[in-house]
Formats: C-alpha cells, structure tokens, sequence
C-alpha cells in the first residue's frame, strides 16, 4: 500500500513547527526525530486554525 499524500504543505508544517518550538529539531534530524507528543500538537493546533479559518467564512456568509 502506497503513502497517502500529506493535506499540509510544508512550508505550513514548518510554521506550525516554528511555533510549537521543534523547528530546530526538524531542521537537524527530520521530522522522525519530533516526539508524538509535538506532533499530536501540531495536528491540534492544524484543526484549530482550520476551524477558525471556517468560523471566519461562515461570518463573512451570513
């Protein structure tokens, strides 16, 4: 069975890894070296924005 293409680009993982603070340790060791917890983290914080990002046109709709 074949990888499932990523929904996040990467330059939002990134971000999101900038401002989580694991960047460094993306840069240095790639993204195997994050803990499951940083990266359950970023999945929270990915959902977040996206429901805001959905609350915001929901608004701008009404």
């Amino acid at each position: 069975m074949g990888r499932r293409r990523g929904i996040m680009s990467e330059s939002f993982k990134y971000e999101l890894a900038k401002d989580l603070g694991f960047y460094d340790t993306v840069k240095e060791e790639g993204w195997g070296a994050i803990r499951s917890r940083d990266a359950g983290n970023m999945v929270k914080r990915a959902v977040e924005l996206a429901q805001s990002q959905l609350a915001q046109q929901n608004n701008r709709n009404k």
